[in-house]
């Protein structure tokens, strides 16, 4: 594990190296972000002010060769919620912070100055045994395309540096804004997207974070015996199970296999949440992506891994019609959002969204269901792709409609009367329709996060028959399922490993175990499966406490109005699980 807690203030430009905490010890990743914004953020203050703190964690595995779990996890008051936010994303930026023995990286204070940006590189002082820091003028970089300034970053720095940052929507202070690493081909396509962290970055005048971890020492084992007996039994169930192996369907269709399945289902959200089916899902589905990339590249292609030690390769690219690269990654939720909740089917046309969400900083999930909302208020008509275009292109300008659509989808459906707006906490629903899959709906409602289906992703069971298939459209049962998954998460989200190793260990008993022995190799614990599941709790209980502090109680743990009084077709069902249930996930936690 990383030795130190790295602390960054940017109101002064110094820096300090500090011994962790004993409490903090057996931390990583969403644990300790959330641990440290807990402990040391005003729950009241203003999120882009000078007290909100922004906190880096790698996972505890991250940096080893545990597989697929290079993960960082980022940390602060979010500015679309208003409560405590983690937001992770699969890079080397964050091996390479573990490699530098950085355990956390805490963010604090912002300059007096404003309009002005810096960067920070880190390296490790060999003389000294710990991390170092140079503070750099990353002024040149604002306001201008991340594919235009990631480059010239790595002419600086050199190819062997990690990056991260934020784009103009940091800048803005939008609360849709990402903060964005390098992929392995160095392009800034990896985000933690959710919540608006990148204008948090943006607010403390912290433009990039260049990592080069040349001579440091890396990540300490401390059981090298057990760790390695766990992380073959994690490859083996990865390796093997249907939905991960090599060429089986992540590998072969991306996270936009999803398409097709949820429009089957009836669960894809479509123009504005108002069906569960879309006509065009055919054409933007994983399935689609395949043979387009065969057609135009005039070869077969499989995915490529986000991130180093990513055994599952789930991340596409997409080409243009000449077989030139358009964009990467066309991911689920990204084709959902832009696609069929706009009742989008073009895929040339969502794939230069995401591109332009890339270079702007952009979270696609929030943009998407924003330019949704704004088509339902009649600002453009739903289907106008070349529409939707120029409306990002209106965010990355920062134009007054721009920065409307930059305040997230619950801002833009008040700045237009829309009062058909999917959001919980401020904060707008992913790629499934809760009426048509109770648990989710539960997870959407009651997560700590706002709504977001990766903090409780019971779509396992109730769609993917992943433990065995449950009845989406049945609410029984489905609060106890969403707490268990959101336990389960929380611990995931800790451990460094990607949230898709959970349809491997859900079903094969050996990569559960597997995942408990190499936390335990890492660290020195003697974790159970039982002390797997209360850490998760603690977590959120953590986080729960901080959202009461910040105004948010079980009051906002429900869903919109109008998915309780419309029925979704084609199933014609409304979201009927009582708020006793929702009440109940965490009053028994």
């Amino acid at each position: 594990m990383a030795t130190c807690i790295l602390r960054i203030n940017m109101t002064d430009l110094t820096y300090r190296v500090e011994d962790v905490p004993e409490a903090y010890k057996h931390l990583g990743g969403r644990g300790m972000t959330s641990s440290i914004v807990a402990d040391e953020v005003p729950p009241l203050c203003h999120p882009l002010g000078p007290n909100n703190k922004l906190v880096f964690s790698p996972g505890m595995l991250t940096g080893t060769a545990a597989p697929t779990s290079a993960r960082v996890s980022a940390g602060a008051k979010s500015p679309l919620t208003g409560g405590i936010k983690e937001s992770n994303a699969g890079t080397s930026w964050a091996c390479d912070l573990a490699a530098i023995q950085v355990k956390a990286m805490v963010v604090e204070g912002q300059p007096k100055a404003k309009g002005k940006f810096w960067g920070v590189h880190l390296a490790w002082d060999a003389a000294a045994g710990k991390p170092k820091v140079e503070f750099f003028d990353a002024t040149e970089y604002a306001g201008k395309s991340l594919y235009e300034v990631f480059p010239k970053v790595y002419e600086r720095f050199g190819n062997k540096v990690a990056v991260a940052g934020c784009g103009v929507a940091g800048e803005y202070g939008y609360c849709n804004a990402g903060i964005v690493y390098n992929d392995e081909l160095r392009r800034p396509s990896r985000y933690s997207g959710r919540g608006g962290l990148g204008s948090v970055m943006g607010s403390k005048g912290l433009k990039f974070i260049v990592i080069n971890d040349d001579g440091a020492p890396g990540v300490q084992i401390a059981d090298k015996a057990l760790f390695d007996q766990g992380r073959k039994k994690m490859t083996e169930a990865l390796l093997t199970h249907n939905i991960t192996k090599p060429k089986g369907t992540l590998n072969s269709y991306g996270t936009a296999a999803l398409i097709n399945v949820l429009n089957e289902a009836g669960g894809l959200p479509t123009r504005n949440f108002s069906s569960g089916r879309f006509e065009g899902a055919g054409s933007i589905a994983g399935e689609a992506i395949f043979d387009g990339v065969k057609q135009r590249t005039g070869k077969e292609t499989y995915n490529h891994a986000c991130s180093p030690g990513c055994i599952i390769h789930c991340s596409n690219t997409w080409y243009k019609p000449d077989g030139t690269e358009h964009t990467s990654c066309v991911e689920y939720e990204s084709a959902w959002a832009l696609g069929a909740d706009c009742g989008i089917d073009n895929l040339d046309d969502v794939a230069e969204m995401i591109h332009l969400c890339n270079a702007y900083g952009l979270d696609t999930i929030e943009t998407g269901t924003t330019i949704a909302v704004a088509m339902e208020a009649g600002v453009i008509k739903f289907g106008d792709s070349k529409g939707a275009i120029n409306l990002v292109q209106e965010m990355g300008k920062g134009t007054p409609m721009g920065r409307i659509l930059g305040g997230g989808t619950e801002l833009t459906g008040k700045a237009f009367g829309v009062t058909h707006v999917p959001t919980v906490k401020g904060q707008s629903m992913p790629a499934y329709e809760p009426r048509a899959v109770k648990g989710i709906g539960i997870t959407y409602a009651t997560t700590t996060m706002g709504a977001d289906h990766t903090a409780g992703y019971t779509i396992a069971p109730e769609i993917l028959g992943v433990m065995g298939k449950q009845d989406p459209l049945s609410p029984e049962g489905k609060a106890g399922l969403s707490r268990a998954f959101q336990a389960t998460t929380a611990f995931i989200d800790s451990s460094g490993h990607c949230l898709f190793i959970a349809f491997a260990i859900l079903d094969i008993a050996s990569g559960y175990e597997g995942m408990v022995e190499e936390t335990n190799g890492v660290l020195g614990t003697n974790w159970s499966a039982a002390d797997i599941l209360a850490l998760g709790g603690s977590i959120l209980k953590k986080e729960r406490t901080f959202n009461e502090a910040a105004g948010i109680g079980k009051a906002a743990d429900r869903l919109p109005e109008f998915m309780k009084l419309e029925p979704l077709p084609p199933h014609n069902q409304v979201f009927d699980v009582p708020d006793s249930a929702l009440d109940s996930v965490f009053a028994e936690l």
